[in-house]
């Protein structure tokens, strides 16, 4: 067909009749038209260009269907884009309508308000529907069975049953009627003033709780009674999860409901703990009061009220051995002020008259706490420090209630042959010297303690706490507040070769380089009694009242310029006090804390005296840190159980870390230093020696004569032995330790003398049989001798006057008090006349010469503590040290917690 032949193209328009038939076609046929549509002046011919005109209807619709086909995708693609404009299509309505079918943009996320409360609905359906099967499937607790649990069971080392204890004893139901209404009555005001109208659960009373907290006010439980009663109840499942939680709130709704009021407060006065292993109202009032619950008066009432905050913190016994902070003070104060609050709560609420209440003006203070028969002798003391350990180091919740439920097996690091042995040489040692009907002024409250430790784990194998567990309530293996005077020196001598003195010459210290390193034989010091403590740059210490601080040695005794081995043989005072302070008191403490010792039991006060031992560390945890020693530097925390089993399932087991708390060659050089104290001939530690194996240790003896010490160790064991004199009856408000000037009939108790005696004995048995293991060769030191305290170097001129010999006999009585005229008063010169930097404040050497006897007492051991606040005493020098925080200078001075931990436990 030629050119001008062709037929041309329709118009796209078509008028009224082919926009209706272009409307009638499927989408798919008008695309597909559309397609076939030029945009343009001009079509290119198909297949060349040109588009394809179709002759028919027939034929366009064939030609529709396949351009759908190929653009399916193209297609769908464009109806999805198309669904999010307002011109699209809206889709069709479903039943849960979202997105909303008929919105467009953001409104198509908007749900309806039927969506809303259909779901509303359905959630409270299901809800309630869950609610009413849990409801009717738990089940109220019933007292009898709240009140019986298993017996905890404690092992020894080898696996061998230490003692059963805990379980069935001291509980007792009492019925609704035998339950004095003035103990409901002060629970209720404590606890719920609700109680008699809620349904178990009181949603003000929890926000009331929670007002009051945050403002700091005494506060009402924030659950009710019933709900305490419930948790009570719920021995097997004490964890803090969500379903355990709405199951005892369910149980309490229930109880709510379906009890009788007098049957929940029955039940919870009967299954309550008031501490002390006392469940049940008429346990506690046998326990507290030592009479029956019906016996009680309101004021007594309102205390074991206060028990049920928490017995650990509200027992005026105390509960150190739980929590430092529980000290018998500290839980009086606590008790008193909770118990007036009760009393005038209960005025409050019209259940106590105004008149009855100022009948009340005294604490009802309870018995002092007794023990059970079967944890008499030593077996008490060593259950009370495992059961302090797991309250305080485990991570699976074991609390103090939890464990007083019992069904626990408790295996402890105690081995028993250890602990008879300790026992009898006690006992020995004791029965041969102590005799209170021949000497009752000075025989009469003497205490002995004592703990052993092995380096290599850290495990207590043995301690002595007392004569008996049920008569004797301190732990003496635990911290009585005993000094440990010159057994603290080791610390301060590893201190030394650690940090390093700051410069001798007084000039400033900018940094560590400027340190001059200690090393025991190179390193010298003024011996001198009656020394004048200086600061490290040279100015004299000044206490907080502007005074000087004159320091004596034991005996008065003046040594010299002497090296630090043998000031430590001799257990000379003034050249570790004067080290201390040329090294720093912050290094010292902070040495003897790594060392294993806890900082709480450590003086606060940078005192000159710090460094002879006026803090009083446990026996236990002196035995941990000379461990520390004999591990050759490695420390390891002291512990005195090795797992935990319930049902037969282990739910604890203890693992030992390690720490390398000092360098081999500053741990091996302490050893190699001690051990002259002990192999000497002249060391004060010398009774303390076992044939044929290496020991090593130090002597200690206190300010006024009031505690004694010796603790040392070998390889494979670390042992601390105290004594002292204190009359700690629970009832004695005024706890103090006493003097032992002719204790045992010695002229004045060293560590030398009784200490290292039981020391030596409970060691020589202890290690019978055991390998003979030799202590490291001490590893060389890279140090330049160094001469501090006025000591002087080889070159200076000689001393005027020559110092004595030193002497190992010791005076008769104790070191004198020097007066303010003798630390002025001209003094003879002992240095050159242009020995500008020696010390020339001795007043004449050992003003008063040497010794007018011999010591029965035995050997110096430690030097007088002369730092300390015992008693106000000025043996030191002109007046005493500031007072040390803590309280170390009288038997009310512990209470810085016990070794656990978390505190000294």
């Amino acid at each position: 067909m030629s050119e001008h032949r062709r037929k041309p193209p329709q118009p796209q328009g078509g008028g009224r009749a082919a926009a209706r038939r272009a409307a009638q076609q499927p989408s798919g046929r008008r695309a597909a038209q559309a397609r076939g549509t030029s945009t343009g002046a001009h079509s290119e011919p198909h297949g060349g260009g040109e588009e394809r005109v179709y002759g028919s209807r027939a034929e366009a619709r064939r030609a529709a269907q396949r351009g759908g086909r190929r653009r399916g995708a193209e297609g769908a693609a464009a109806v999805a884009a198309g669904r999010g404009g307002r011109g699209a299509n809206p889709g069709k309505k479903r039943l849960i309508d979202y997105p909303r079918h008929n919105k467009y943009g953001w409104r198509r996320w908007v749900p309806s308000w039927k969506l809303v409360s259909g779901l509303t609905l359905g959630f409270a359906a299901t809800v309630l529907g869950a609610s009413t099967v849990v409801y009717s499937m738990v089940e109220v607790p019933e007292a009898v069975k709240i009140a019986t649990a298993q017996n905890n069971v404690y092992y020894y080392a080898d696996g061998t049953q230490m003692a059963a204890t805990g379980g069935e004893v001291n509980r007792q139901i009492l019925d609704y009627d035998k339950i004095p209404m003035d103990m409901q009555n002060a629970v209720i005001s404590a606890e719920n003033k609700t109680f008699w109208d809620d349904k178990g659960v009181d949603p003000m009373g929890i926000g009331r709780a929670v007002v009051n907290m945050a403002m700091g006010e005494q506060t009402q439980g924030g659950s009710t009674i019933t709900q305490q009663y419930v948790k009570n109840a719920m021995l097997d499942d004490q964890s803090q999860t969500v379903s355990r939680k709405l199951k005892e709130l369910f149980i309490s709704l229930k109880a709510g409901v379906e009890e009788d009021k007098e049957d929940v407060m029955a039940g919870y006065l009967n299954t309550s703990y008031y501490g002390r292993g006392a469940y049940g109202i008429q346990a506690a009032a046998r326990t507290y009061y030592e009479k029956d619950a019906s016996e009680l008066d309101a004021s007594q009432c309102a205390f074991l009220a206060a028990l049920l905050k928490g017995a650990t913190y509200y027992d005026p016994a105390g509960s150190v051995d739980i929590d430092p902070r529980a000290t018998p003070a500290a839980n009086t104060e606590a008790a008193t002020k909770r118990w007036k609050w009760i009393l005038d709560e209960m005025v409050k609420d019209g259940k106590l008259s105004a008149e009855k209440r100022a009948e009340f003006t005294e604490f009802p203070m309870p018995v002092p706490p007794k023990k059970e028969a079967r944890l008499g002798g030593q077996i008490g003391y060593m259950v009370d420090l495992a059961k302090a350990y797991v309250i305080n180091n485990n991570d699976v919740g074991i609390t103090a209630k939890k464990l007083s439920q019992g069904g626990y097996e408790i295996h402890t690091t105690f081995e028993k042959k250890k602990v008879d042995a300790l026992k009898n040489a006690v006992e020995k040692v004791e029965k041969a010297n102590i005799d209170p009907k021949e000497r009752p002024d000075t025989d009469t409250h003497v205490q002995f303690g004592g703990a052993s430790v092995n380096p290599k784990s850290g495990a207590i194998v043995a301690i002595y706490g007392g004569h008996d567990a049920t008569k004797h309530f301190t732990n003496n293996a635990d911290q009585t507040g005993a000094q440990v005077g010159s057994t603290f020196k080791p610390f301060v001598l590893a201190a030394a070769m650690e940090h390093g003195v700051r410069d001798p010459q007084g000039e400033p210290v900018q940094s560590s380089d400027q340190r001059r390193t200690v090393d025991p034989d190179k390193t010298y010091y003024n011996g001198q009694n009656k020394l004048k403590i200086k600061n490290y740059d040279g100015s004299v210490w000044h206490n907080e009242d502007g005074e000087e601080w004159l320091q004596v040695n034991d005996g008065d005794k003046s040594y010299g310029d002497i090296n630090l081995r043998e000031a430590m043989i001799h257990s000379a005072n003034s050249p570790f006090v004067q080290l201390g302070m040329d090294v720093g008191i912050e290094e010292v403490r902070e040495t003897a804390v790594r060392a294993g010792l806890r900082k709480e039991s450590l003086v606060g006060a940078n005192v000159p005296s710090f460094s002879i031992g006026i803090s009083d560390p446990s026996a236990i945890r002196m035995a941990g840190a000379y461990a520390t020693f004999a591990a050759n530097g490695k420390q390891r925390e002291p512990f005195s159980v090795t797992h935990v089993k319930k049902r037969g399932e282990t739910i604890y087991q203890h693992e030992t870390t390690t720490k390398q708390a000092f360098s081999t060659a500053i741990a091996s050089n302490v050893t190699d230093v001690l051990r002259d104290v002990v192999e000497d001939p002249e060391g004060t530690g010398n009774n303390a020696a076992i044939p044929g194996r290496q020991v090593a240790g130090k002597t200690g003896t206190t300010d006024g004569n009031k505690s004694a010490w010796f603790v040392g160790y070998t390889p494979q064991l670390a042992t601390a032995i105290d004594m002292y004199r204190m009359d700690d009856n629970a009832a004695n408000k005024n706890r103090k330790f006493l003097e032992m000037f002719g204790t045992g009939g010695q002229k004045k108790i060293h560590g030398s003398s009784f200490p290292s005696e039981i020391w030596q004995k409970y060691m020589s048995t202890a290690l019978k049989g055991a390998e003979v293991i030799p202590f490291p060769e001490p590893e060389k030191l890279e140090a330049d001798s160094v001469y501090g305290g006025g000591a002087k170097s080889p070159e200076p001129t000689p001393s005027d006057t020559p110092e004595p010999t030193p002497s190992q006999s010791e005076s008769e009585s104790p070191s004198p008090t020097p007066s303010p005229s003798e630390s002025t008063k001209p003094a003879e010169p002992s240095c050159g006349p242009f020995d500008w930097d020696c010390n020339n404040e001795d007043g004449g050497q050992n003003n008063g010469g040497q010794d007018g006897g011999t010591d029965t007492g035995g050997t110096d051991t430690g030097g007088t503590d002369t730092g300390g606040t015992d008693d106000g005493g000025t043996t030191g020098g002109i007046t005493t040290s500031p007072s040390p925080t803590g309280g170390n200078g009288n038997g009310n001075g512990g209470g810085n917690g016990g070794w656990f931990g978390g505190t000294e436990g």
